[in-house]
């Protein structure tokens, strides 16, 4: 991926969650710590656990697999679909759930699960559908979790990104604390399947985030003191 290429990729998943572009904690609140695959492919899955060390203050964070963007849509419009675990301040527990941006809409958040423990791998993912061009489906744990969702000029076009993200919450730049495990991250090769692991990427950081790498495929994404010493003490 070209630097150019790189900061499309992190300004706009910054925009996910319908919020503004930024690229730190602190700089409109926004940080993030993950990977944006170098090629186009037709979804992405991995296996995300939260691990410990969350501290929601204020907003939220999340850990999420997902295609398109702003301005990836027709037209220049926004567009995209993510799968994920969320958490967010003054609510209790991690929740599986799936955002879907069409274009002239504003993004629609869906929760699937709530209660997820610390510890537990949830497999996610987003694929286009097989012999349904601009048709997408969220997959959790290898099951459908949404109803096909028609996202016009999708096909063929987007690079899947893999990332854990957290916002302020608008409170002037207080940092969230986040530990995510991604593995296996995986990218279909054709609608409807042809999976294989990622093999190549660029990452995807900020100021106030620890990116650890053990493969392209695996990472751990942290943000937060707290989240940071457990981070030292963990092994793959």
């Amino acid at each position: 991926m070209s630097p150019l290429r790189l900061i499309v990729v992190v300004a706009g998943v910054a925009a996910l969650f319908g919020a503004p572009s930024a690229l730190a904690c602190g700089v409109d609140g926004y940080s993030y710590a993950g990977v944006g695959a170098t090629s186009h492919a037709y979804g992405i899955g991995a296996s995300v656990t939260p691990v410990t060390g969350f501290n929601v203050s204020n907003g939220h964070v999340a850990g999420w697999v997902g295609v398109g963007g702003p301005g990836e849509g027709p037209g220049g419009s926004d567009e995209w679909i993510q799968a994920g675990l969320s958490g967010f301040a003054g609510v209790a527990g991690t929740s599986i759930y799936y955002e879907v941006t069409r274009a002239g809409a504003t993004p629609a958040y869906h929760q699937v699960a709530t209660s997820v423990p610390l510890g537990k791998p949830i497999r996610v993912a987003v694929l286009e559908m097989h012999n349904r061009p601009n048709w997408w489906r969220v997959w959790v744990n290898g099951a459908p979790a949404s109803d096909p969702l028609q996202l016009p000029g999708s096909h063929g076009r987007w690079s899947p990104i893999a990332t854990a993200e957290s916002w302020d919450g608008n409170s002037g730049g207080t940092c969230n604390g986040f530990l995510y495990r991604f593995e296996r991250i995986s990218v279909a090769r054709a609608p409807g399947g042809g999976w294989s692991l990622l093999r190549a990427s660029a990452p995807i950081t900020s100021s106030s985030t620890r990116l650890r790498q053990r493969t392209t495929a695996s990472f751990y994404a942290a943000e937060g003191d707290a989240a940071f010493r457990t981070l030292a003490s963990l092994s793959w």
